[in-house]
């Protein structure tokens, strides 16, 4: 392979699983990277005591930035050794390395800026999978796809992801989510720069990690964020950025349905109150606006749905 190829491994709280997922790692990669993120078992220590692999470069944070600022620091050391493609899997052992080339593969051929793993292809192995996890990744997916933009993809929490360094030399890495929602927080990113990005078929692993994601206190955040970059987005690709009939019909779709229903409920309420039956006036003053701002609102969608990036963005070098 010609290319050069960088893995990531953040390192927290993994020191039992981290030197067997390292040794795992194929030969044709460069370089890797463990970014000890302030972890108090001291993993990148004992990486550096315990693995003779030269292609290891431990690097360590004074204070714990959580998985996405360990993979921003990966990210820029990658940038500086001249890596062209760098893949981030996790400590903990639940990705297999052995999945790399085909992780790689859709970028160095010029189909994809960034691919990330997805568990939810092969329907036998989802059975699997605990259903908490089955459950929650797929209300997150459709949250996420409204959010990033990308309504082809699923499993957005997948942490096994790719990307070709000269992407990453364009996201704006002070920006981005560095703790649970650096994964969605990236599709966003990447949707903003217009990157093509692609799912690939994994299977994942559990065995005897522990997770540190507890849902009742993340599930705020999740919301706020997921709002806060759906309309980030939609304000950027068609209102900034261009003007065109989606940018028409979302502000009128919610402006008409919101009315019929403040004025059916309004008429619902007073009429109510002295026992009157609203007229077939009334009924069709709340129903038409309600159903032609939801035809305007699916006609957005189907807009947004079709206006997905397919133009990879990164320079593919020839040697």
């Amino acid at each position: 392979m010609n290319k050069k190829i960088g893995v990531v491994v953040p390192s927290y709280m993994v020191k039992g699983h981290l030197l067997n997922v390292v040794e795992s790692i194929p030969d044709f990669v460069d370089k890797i990277y463990i970014i000890d993120d302030k972890c108090p078992e001291g993993s990148g220590k004992y990486i550096a005591e315990n693995c003779h692999d030269s292609r290891v470069f431990v690097h360590f944070h004074d204070e714990n930035l959580g998985v996405g600022g360990a993979v921003m620091t990966g990210y820029r050391c990658a940038i500086s050794d001249g890596m062209d493609v760098v893949v981030k899997i996790d400590g903990d052992g639940q990705m297999d390395p052995s999945l790399i080339p085909l992780f790689i593969e859709p970028i160095l051929s010029g189909e994809a800026d960034y691919t990330k793993g997805n568990r939810f292809y092969d329907l036998e192995e989802i059975r699997s999978m605990p259903f908490i996890r089955l459950f929650g990744n797929s209300i997150l997916s459709l949250m996420t796809k409204f959010s990033s933009g990308y309504w082809n993809l699923f499993d957005p929490t997948n942490g096994y992801t790719a990307i070709h360094i000269d992407v990453a030399r364009r996201l704006p890495f002070k920006k981005i989510s560095c703790r649970y929602f650096f994964e969605t927080d990236m599709l966003f990113r990447l949707n903003i720069i217009r990157a093509v990005v692609v799912d690939v078929p994994m299977n994942a692993r559990y065995g005897d990690e522990v997770s540190s994601l507890k849902i009742s206190r993340i599930i705020g955040e999740f919301m706020y964020k997921h709002a806060r970059n759906s309309f980030k987005r939609i304000f950027y690709n068609y209102y900034l950025r261009d003007l065109n009939i989606a940018s028409i019909e979302l502000p009128l779709g919610l402006t008409m349905f919101l009315g019929g229903v403040g004025y059916g409920g309004y008429q619902w309420y007073m009429l109510s109150k002295i026992g009157v039956a609203a007229t077939s006036g009334t009924v069709m003053m709340a129903s038409l606006p309600i159903l032609i701002g939801f035809q305007l609102i699916l006609a957005f969608l189907n807009y947004d749905i079709f206006s997905i990036p397919t133009k990879v963005i990164h320079k593919t070098k020839k040697n």
